[in-house]
């Protein structure tokens, strides 16, 4: 478990899925998935081991304010060069700030640092703020826009990342 301060009150906690400060996201993601799509979403949160997103390969973030969990998500390898987002969350509370966009942005710095080349992603088509959020991000559609999201099922993503960027959570620059 690692942590870094941001300006404004706000921690970054790089940790495991194990952790009890985790238990909001993925009770609040899986309320969300199973209210959207009208099924249990336990069986989708629990598709992954959760080992798959430690270190080195991985990674889960939590974005604190105060000590209490605010917004986080999650990369694991999709392939060797290849990270793939999940869990993006901010809670209920704390919508509309731009938290979710500071998460993805810093999952991203990690991925590159990691040195992963590019980020996939799926979302689902009831959720058009996740679409919206990765479209304003920089990440290309790789399904037709234009076509109904309820007929394409998962709407995947991708985002080319360049270099080493400086300021991530695993470069010198800071420390965790």
């Amino acid at each position: 478990m690692t942590s870094v301060a941001e300006p404004g009150g706000l921690t970054w906690l790089s940790t495991s899925v194990s952790d009890p400060r985790v238990l909001p996201m993925l009770r609040e993601l899986g309320h969300e998935y199973s209210t959207r799509y009208g099924k249990d979403a336990h069986g989708e949160l629990a598709r992954y081991p959760a080992e798959e997103f430690d270190p080195p390969h991985g990674v889960l973030l939590l974005l604190l304010e105060h000590g209490e969990p605010i917004s986080g998500g999650a990369f694991r390898r999709y392939d060797a060069g290849t990270a793939e987002l999940k869990r993006i969350w901010t809670h209920s509370a704390h919508r509309r700030r731009g938290l979710a966009k500071l998460v993805v942005a810093e999952l991203e710095r990690i991925a590159a640092v990691r040195g992963y080349r590019r980020v996939y992603l799926t979302t689902g088509p009831r959720q058009p703020e996740a679409r919206g959020l990765y479209l304003t991000a920089g990440y290309t559609p790789l399904f037709d826009t234009g076509a109904d999201p309820e007929s394409i099922g998962p709407l995947p993503f991708e985002k080319h990342l360049t270099g080493r960027p400086a300021g991530s959570l695993d470069s010198p620059e800071r420390e965790v």
